[in-house]
């Protein structure tokens, strides 16, 4: 007689909103100083000004990705917390058409009539709030919005990959400042797009072009200017 036995599956929604703040928060920390380091050096500025102006990006950048996180992830979070208290009221004061309405949702899914009625009893007697804000709403723990851990994580994000663009900055060569700092760029966005795409659980290439595509049109447009502007001052 064979035994069936639980499993536990692994799935990469429950840090998604972590994974989209860390891919974004380098991402932008990596581009856009790189960008800027690319500009200022294409302009012909020294190498004390250069990594000082990349410090300069990084401390500003992280804070401003931390703060812009917060209070969007937080109108996220209002925008859940009224959603549930509506809903609380709902089924305080109205319970028999929110039955009827969870029941209705299992039959698009595919229930009979008896049978989906049968459940929505059942949920409602077991937890009537989670089970509509669960196939209603599709608020679940995994989903809800946390904005302080997407302003640390996207902040934290930020300092990494900004930082990645000053050292190439500062180690560069004076006469290969803006190629090295370019290429070093490239292959961190690079890495940066197959990574956050193996990690979330989609197609690595695809992700890793973009990102590349991206960056190289950031930091070309850039150091055109930055060169236009060094020539004419």
């Amino acid at each position: 007689m064979s035994s069936l036995h639980a499993r536990a599956e692994r799935h990469k929604q429950g840090n998604a909103g972590r994974l989209r703040a860390g891919v974004l928060g380098a991402n932008d920390g990596l581009i856009s100083t790189a960008s800027l380091l690319v500009g200022v050096a294409a302009a012909g500025l020294t190498r004390e000004t250069v990594w000082k102006t990349g410090v300069a990006a990084l401390s500003a950048g992280a804070l401003s990705m931390a703060v812009g996180e917060y209070v969007s992830v937080s109108a996220q979070a209002d925008a859940e917390a009224a959603d549930i208290e509506k809903e609380s009221t709902e089924i305080r004061d109205h319970e028999e058409a929110e039955l009827y309405e969870l029941a209705a949702i299992y039959r698009h899914r595919g229930l009979s009539t008896e049978l989906a009625h049968q459940v929505a009893k059942a949920m409602h007697d077991h937890d009537a709030l989670g089970a509509h804000l669960r196939d209603e709403l599709h608020l679940t723990e995994a989903t809800k919005a946390k904005p302080l851990d997407a302003a640390l994580t996207s902040g934290a994000a930020f300092i990494v990959g900004s930082a990645l663009a000053v050292v190439a900055a500062l180690a560069a060569p004076n006469s290969a400042r803006v190629m090295t700092i370019a290429a070093v760029a490239m292959l961190g966005l690079g890495l940066l797009g197959w990574g956050g795409a193996k990690l979330g659980g989609a197609r690595a290439g695809r992700a890793a072009r973009r990102v590349l595509i991206g960056g190289a049109v950031a930091m070309a447009v850039t150091a055109i200017i930055g060169q236009l502007i060094g020539t004419s001052v």
